[in-house]
């Protein structure tokens, strides 16, 4: 019976995800899947409501599976793929941020990605990429008649702005540098490029226009906040955790007070001074040491060069420590394209997990914006000075992101939902458990472990603190002024650093709670397993969390007996 249940499971399965690729093709060459490659999503008012209904009637058939008669693998693809669905849901019938995120219709990820990714030959690639420009005028248009007459939200009205324009200088020189090695596909761009570029100008000017007049006052904006309920509603399908919105705040707020105690008694030790009894002075021992770890910072010519070197530093550490199995797959340390700034300072983007061609690992780091002020410029390179760096591809590569995420794509399954459907809680969480773990083990060795740790802890207050904010900005009416003095005068952070993690708080939701909440639950899990199997090495102990996939970590307590 079991056998029939699971192979029926395996085929409904198959058959969502089948269209559910059809709905999303840009989604699908990220996989690496490239049946859609010359696609864009349909974002129309018809076709989200086709969307809608689409949904609606899978969520009933996979709701009507009996899930207890099916393999624990396949038990756990199925609450994943049906958290998704309801998130999915959720998304398009209740948030709706298709109806005042303009930066939503951005073509430009669904156009670079066919650019950044060697996965087939160039020529090919750019067949595609003809097919997706030459639905852009028709895309933008149907944006327009979805946004008009509804309130959008400012911040995401300059991010769209932003973005769009990096859009159009991705057709530029980069598209041109493509044509050079595939001049066969030139006819087919030309054929499309003239009346995208056109659409593109057209549809920032009409953002700009919108912008100006929600300035003026002809309309109105739409606060970016999304309110104490969908937060919380958001927060639950985005962790797939335990815990709810209110206890998760008041826990990251106690760990504020606790990691700020670690933080001093570091400082203390680091200055080879006794630790101070007032909480102004611990602060101000805090604040000096810190500033002076900053004074060592790389700039916009040099940052990329500091990433590099710190992460052959973490590869020979990880295996001289043999912390976990370290693969060679192929990466590359790039400046983070235009078309993706302003939301994060970097990011790793690994291989579609579904990919059958060898692609390499992009780590992008961002370097500061061209319209910032030399003060700000300076700010932000306090924050992100050498240490931080340290600490910084620790967390996007070795043994974070990129490690983390070649073991997932080693990980097979009946189904590919585990492999198309990523845990973010468990990601990030992995990737902060990362940078305790290499703090503990002394990393980076002969330079200063001690400077690396103090960034380290710098780093955890300011994933507890991303956190609050998350919960606060969204649910609890946080103001700038108290996110501002909350970031600097709790977290340390310079201004450039807090000035960003605010806009990004208005930007997202729900994404920031998933470090902390993640971190707290791999830390958790990792302790349980080290108790059940006290014999096993460090290692074979993080082979087996990696060793799943990226399930959420209820399900790889599930999968692992903890």
């Amino acid at each position: 019976m079991a056998d029939t249940q699971d192979t029926s499971f395996e085929r409904l399965a198959a058959a969502i995800l089948a269209e559910m690729w059809q709905h999303h093709p840009d989604a699908a060459t990220v996989l690496g899947l490239h049946e859609h490659d010359a696609r864009l999503p349909d974002g129309s008012a018809a076709g989200l409501a086709a969307e809608s209904a689409w949904l609606a009637a899978r969520a009933a058939d996979l709701a009507a599976v009996d899930v207890e008669a099916l393999s624990g693998q396949n038990r756990v693809d199925a609450a994943i793929l049906a958290t998704e669905l309801a998130a999915q849901r959720f998304r398009l019938d209740v948030l709706r941020e298709h109806e005042w995120n303009p930066a939503d219709a951005n073509p430009g990820g669904a156009l670079y990605t066919l650019l950044a990714r060697d996965y087939a030959p160039a020529a090919t690639r750019l067949a595609a990429f003809a097919g997706r420009l030459g639905a852009v005028p028709a895309a933008l248009a149907a944006n327009r008649d979805l946004l008009a007459g509804k309130p959008l939200s400012r911040i995401h009205l300059e991010l769209a702005v932003g973005q769009f324009e990096g859009t159009v200088d991705l057709l530029g020189a980069e598209l041109d540098a493509a044509l050079a090695e595939a001049p066969e596909a030139r006819e087919a761009i030309d054929a499309v490029r003239p009346a995208a570029l056109a659409a593109l100008t057209d549809h920032i000017a009409w953002l700009k226009q919108r912008l100006a007049a929600g300035d003026a006052g002809e309309e109105k904006f739409r606060d970016p906040r999304i309110g104490a309920d969908l937060f919380a509603r958001k927060l639950s399908l985005t962790l797939n955790a335990e815990s709810d919105a209110a206890a998760i705040l008041a826990r990251a707020e106690a760990d504020l007070e606790r990691v700020t105690g670690e933080i001093a008694q570091a400082a203390a030790d680091y200055q080879g001074v006794e630790l101070p009894a007032s909480a102004a002075e611990r602060s101000a021992l805090i604040r000096t040491v810190l500033n002076r770890l900053a004074e060592a910072s790389p700039d916009n010519d040099t940052i990329l060069e500091y990433a590099r070197t710190a992460l052959l530093r973490q590869f020979e550490f990880v295996r001289a420590h043999d912390l976990v199995t370290v693969y060679d797959d192929p990466y590359e340390v790039v400046a983070m394209p235009e078309i993706n700034r302003g939301v994060a300072v970097a990011y790793c983007d690994p291989p579609g997990p579904l990919e059958p061609a060898e692609v390499q690992t992009i780590l992008a780091i961002s370097p500061t914006p061209d319209d910032w002020t030399q003060e700000r410029v300076d700010s932000f390179f306090r924050e992100y000075n050498v240490h931080m760096i340290h600490n910084l591809m620790v967390h996007e590569a070795m043994p974070g992101h990129l490690l983390q995420l070649q073991h997932s794509q080693r990980f097979t399954a009946p189904t590919t939902v585990r492999a198309a459907m990523w845990s973010g809680s468990f990601v990030e969480g992995w990737a902060v458990y990362a940078e305790e773990l290499m703090a503990r083990h002394g990393y980076p060795g002969d330079a200063d472990p001690a400077a690396v740790r103090l960034q380290q802890l710098k780093m955890q207050l300011r994933m507890i603190i991303n956190t609050i904010l998350d919960g606060r900005v969204h649910g609890h009416g946080m103001t700038e002024q108290e996110a501002m003095a909350l970031m600097m005068e709790r977290g340390f952070q310079e201004e450039g650093e807090a000035a960003g993690k605010w806009r990004r708080a208005l930007l997202s939701s729900a994404q920031l709670s998933t470090y902390y909440v993640g971190y707290t639950e791999v830390a958790d899990l990792v302790r349980d397993l080290r108790a059940k199997h006290a014999d096993w090495p460090e290692r074979q102990l993080h082979d087996a969390v990696l060793g799943h996939g990226s399930p959420a970590v209820r399900y790889l307590r599930e999968l692992l007996e903890v």
